[in-house]
């Protein structure tokens, strides 16, 4: 985002939020390339050979951001976070619509590696870790917004730390608590052959 302010940024969310349908297209030149590697960092963890590319990624989140209606964010790191649940939610859809196309077939394997688990394990499915997310959610909803947001959407602990409003030491915290959580899902699940 080099050259590009954080307040011009905000002003475009603003006014994208109170009606203004050309701001959207005025923002995305500006945060383009940062969608885009936190799409490129997401697919870099996926096997080899997947059929959705980080740049049909961005655009899918494009087209969901121009159906938004009203502002859901106060300021970049918000926008960011929004991005990051629309990347996780496309990804999921298109590993769903990839295993109903082929019978009995298997979605894209998302391997979880030392970013999101402590320790090398079995690569998890992606729609696992969604449904492991989801029951994280219902136990501790911060928690699986932090893994939303690094994990998906690619946000430092600093970043998420502003989306959530607690410190970095907090998301730090939970960072590592959501990851043995979900290490430990996910090999329940693996184990019984789900």
């Amino acid at each position: 985002m080099a050259g590009h302010s954080t307040h011009e940024i905000t002003r475009l969310l603003q006014a994208w939020g109170d009606g203004d349908e050309r701001a959207l297209e005025r923002l995305m030149p500006l945060v383009y390339e940062e969608l885009r590697q936190a799409a490129h960092r997401y697919m870099a963890r996926e096997a080899p050979g997947h059929t959705l590319q980080t740049t049909a990624l961005v655009n899918e989140v494009y087209l969901r951001l121009a159906g938004v209606r009203r502002g859901l964010w106060k300021d970049r790191a918000h926008f960011f976070a929004l991005c990051a649940k629309l990347m996780r939610r496309i990804l999921t859809d298109f590993a769903r619509s990839r295993r109903s196309l082929k019978r009995g077939g298997r979605a894209p394997h998302v391997a979880l590696d030392e970013a999101l688990l402590v320790s090398q394990g079995p690569q998890a499915d992606l729609l696992a870790l969604d449904e492991a997310l989801e029951r994280l959610e219902v136990f501790d909803h911060r928690k699986s917004r932090v893994v939303e947001l690094r994990f998906y959407g690619g946000l430092s602990e600093q970043q998420t730390a502003d989306v959530l409003h607690v410190s970095p030491a907090t998301v730090q915290r939970e960072w590592r608590f959501a990851k043995d959580w979900l290490f430990s899902e996910l090999r329940n699940v693996h184990a019984d052959g789900a």
